[in-house]
């Protein structure tokens, strides 16, 4: 709320959220680089070191598997050409891969049980 209240005072414009307070370059879209440096500063005062630019991307993705999205879609949604590199971005626990399997294994059950009964 804070970065909001001082945002507006930058710009009112609609656009880019997060602008320059630099006086050579004021009310501009920061850059790739100050981006980095500003998760970087924020990484280190949180003690997440492993926190980089990327991870909210990360996240995001692994959000959408974790909400049933097929992997194709989340190709799609994220721009790859690949799809062996969104599987880089996804990261899904062992629990939850598990749960997966489980419903995997129900399913062939029941399967299993429709052809025992057509089978009569």
């Amino acid at each position: 709320m804070t970065y909001l209240d001082e945002r507006r005072k930058l710009s009112r414009d609609r656009g880019l959220l997060f602008l320059s307070t630099s006086l050579r370059n004021r009310t501009q879209a920061i850059s790739f680089w100050t981006w980095s440096k500003i998760v970087r500063a924020l990484a280190d005062e949180s003690s997440i070191p492993e926190f980089r630019t990327h991870t909210l991307r990360h996240l995001r993705l692994t959000d959408l598997a974790r909400l049933g999205w097929d992997i194709h879609e989340i190709t799609t949604y994220a721009g790859h050409r690949s799809l062996q590199t969104t599987l880089r971005y996804i990261h899904l626990n062992g629990g939850e891969l598990a749960r997966k399997i489980s419903h995997l294994a129900d399913l062939e059950q029941r399967r299993l049980q429709q052809l025992i009964e057509v089978s009569r």
